[in-house]
């Protein structure tokens, strides 16, 4: 026996049995590699199915004799690697084309709004973009935007102001204050306003909204020195109706975006709050709000967009201010939007050159609402790296 045979050969060791070998003493293997204990086998089986605790592989244990269990591993069974389904397929080629289509639609309304807008504002005898008249009518075109401009943005950013936080305020009763039985009915309340027309929504702010408002308006004459709130020509139909009523039509669509982003904050964060012995509203300030901070800018972003677009109810509510009336800051003052003077005038589009002129101001508005829109996407963007 060589010296290398004499140190592998298994040794009988003594001592009480061990766990699992009843009735026979354990055998220990020693080897010039491993000098512990690699197995522990029945004295009487010679292949090695009675291993025990062995840290051998699976094939010197003779695993690999046993027969195969049904399925596992099987070729016909699943999705053979390296090859896609057809059902996958489709739905991607599907996703795909609405992706591309949804750009090129776009991509087609910017190029129909430049190549029908470039021309009128070619032929403006002004500066199309800082000047307040409006004279479109013969060949002579003399028209500007900045009047246009400030009113759509006024009364976007007031109803922005007014909805995003009683919208937030919304979400959080209904997903975290109101028990079930109570937060179902608000959630369909709310988001049935959704449902409303728009062209509803402008007749009742104009009946029955805007004389409700006419004593809070007079409130604010005192403050008379504020520009915002300097002009008293107009008791009904101003910006301020207006910015409440878009308040309301935004309403659902912050609120509905808002609580599914706030009832998604994760578990864990809210039960460390809690462990943290924080009160309730404690725990939505450090967990639920800053998680669903990215969800809630995007939500009113989507306001935002439905506010600088709104036709119907705006033309219906506002105030015609008359030409040639000095231009005031003021919320309690008339005006037009993009959306309501393109409206307002779209049964004299018989002129090319003069309907040029409407599309030139569609082409701002477009402009616009996708700049609003991809700063939206970049704080996004920069607000999920912090969440």
């Amino acid at each position: 026996m060589t010296e290398r045979e004499a140190m592998t050969e298994p040794r009988r060791t003594g001592g009480p049995p061990q766990d699992g070998l009843v009735g026979s003493d354990p055998i220990e293997t020693v080897t010039a590699e491993s000098p512990t204990r690699s197995a522990e086998i029945r004295p009487d089986t010679a292949d090695g199915r009675g291993v025990v605790g062995s840290a051998l592989p699976q094939s010197m244990a003779g695993v690999d004799e046993l027969p195969p269990v049904s399925g596992a591993g099987s070729p016909s069974l699943g999705t053979p690697s390296g090859r896609v389904r057809r059902g996958d397929r489709i739905f991607y080629l599907l996703a795909t084309g609405a992706g591309v289509l949804t750009i090129a639609l776009i991509a087609l309304v910017a190029a129909f709004l430049v190549v029908k807008g470039f021309p009128a504002i070619r032929d403006d005898k002004q500066n199309f973009l800082f000047s307040r008249g409006w004279s479109v009518n013969g060949a002579d075109l003399r028209f500007g935007v900045v009047d246009l401009l400030y009113t759509t943005v006024a009364i976007s950013v007031l109803a922005m102001l007014l909805a995003v936080p009683v919208a937030i305020g919304i979400a959080l009763f209904i997903t975290h204050y109101a028990p079930a039985r109570l937060a179902r009915p608000v959630g369909y309340v709310i988001d049935l306003l959704a449902a409303i027309p728009s062209i509803i929504y402008g007749v009742w702010g104009i009946i029955v909204l805007a004389p409700v408002l006419e004593p809070v308006q007079r409130f604010f004459y005192v403050f008379d020195v504020i520009p915002l709130v300097a002009d008293k020509g107009y008791a009904r139909g101003t910006v301020f109706n207006g910015g409440i009523v878009l308040a309301i039509m935004i309403l659902p669509i912050v609120t509905a975006v808002s609580r599914d982003v706030f009832e998604r904050t994760p578990r864990a964060n809210i039960e460390a709050a809690w462990a943290l012995g924080s009160t309730r509203w404690e725990m939505i300030r450090l967990a639920v709000l800053p998680h669903g901070r990215p969800g809630v800018i995007s939500g009113a972003m989507l306001g935002l967009g439905r506010a600088l677009g709104e036709t119907i109810a705006i033309t219906l509510i506002l105030s015609t201010v008359p030409a040639g009336k000095p231009f005031s800051w003021s919320i309690f003052n008339g005006g037009e939007t993009f959306a309501s003077k393109i409206a307002n005038a779209s049964a004299e589009f018989g002129d090319p050159r003069q309907t040029g002129a409407y599309i030139a101001a569609g082409l701002v508005l477009f402009v616009l609402t996708f700049a609003v829109n991809a700063a939206a996407r970049i704080v996004v963007n920069r607000r999920k790296e912090f969440v």
